[in-house]
């Protein structure tokens, strides 16, 4: 398991070493061929079923059930049923790992700089990893993301290019305060984009309409983890969350 780990890891890191490096609308990276192809096949075949998912809190409840989730965290991980428990640990022990992190850092430098300074080399950064399903009538509105992320990455999980035109959409705010799209993300087989949350990094998600069965990514998130109040936070978050799960799953448990 360790060493199917690292070896994903490597390939993790070798796809944001070559990602494209883009300053518009705000600086970000467009990824491609992150997994390894039999990891992405594996991942593919492994999908969770419907009951394995919650629903998401903050923004994303809005749209009410048309987005749910799963982390990708060893605790939650455990409770799914072989083989996916084990390609989807591999894949959250990746994502995880602090050599990720680190050369995500490297790369997003100038965003990081533009937030936190010098001190951007050193600022601690929480990484969770979450599988999210997103079903037609699912949007987001414009928004630059909560100042309690750090870094925000998306791995877009569809199985062909069909549905490519329900990537995120990245706008730019004019000084009258309006906003226009600046470009758009293809909704691309293992590819993704990642940015250094700022003030101006908004995006977007237009409706997805019927002709999407799911819409499957992995959010990535690296929440700001620097000073006491956040590194209780975090990992409070991350307690409350396991706590949820463990109670949703023994009211739903079968007999």
């Amino acid at each position: 398991m360790e060493e199917e780990a690292a070896r994903v890891m490597r390939h993790v890191i070798a796809a944001i070493d070559a990602a494209k490096e883009s300053a518009e609308p705000f600086h970000h990276l467009q990824l491609a061929g992150i997994f390894p192809d039999d990891t992405y096949a594996a991942m593919m075949d492994a999908m969770p079923s419907e009951g394995e998912y919650r629903r998401m809190s903050g923004r994303a409840r809005s749209s009410g059930s048309t987005r749910v989730k799963l982390d990708l965290l060893p605790e939650f991980v455990r409770h799914l049923p072989e083989p996916g428990r084990a390609v989807w640990d591999v894949v959250g022990r990746a994502l995880c790992s602090a050599e990720v992190r680190e050369r995500l850092r490297e790369r997003l430098a100038p965003g990081l700089e533009r937030r936190f300074g010098q001190r951007h080399r050193s600022v601690g950064m929480y990484p969770i990893p979450v599988l999210t399903r997103d079903t037609p009538g699912y949007r987001i509105g414009i928004h630059p993301d909560t100042r309690h992320k750090a870094i925000t990455a998306q791995i877009y999980l569809p199985r062909d290019r069909s549905i490519e035109h329900i990537g995120t959409v990245f706008h730019r705010k004019s000084g009258d305060g309006a906003f226009e799209r600046a470009s758009q993300m293809s909704f691309a087989p293992n590819s993704g984009y990642a940015f250094a949350v700022g003030s101006d990094t908004y995006h977007s998600v237009d409706t997805v309409g019927p002709e999407v069965q799911t819409r499957d990514s992995i959010l990535l998130t690296y929440f700001a983890d620097h000073t006491l109040l956040q590194l209780v936070q975090n990992r409070g978050k991350r307690v409350g969350n396991l706590v949820r799960n463990e109670l949703r799953r023994l009211v739903h448990r079968p007999g």
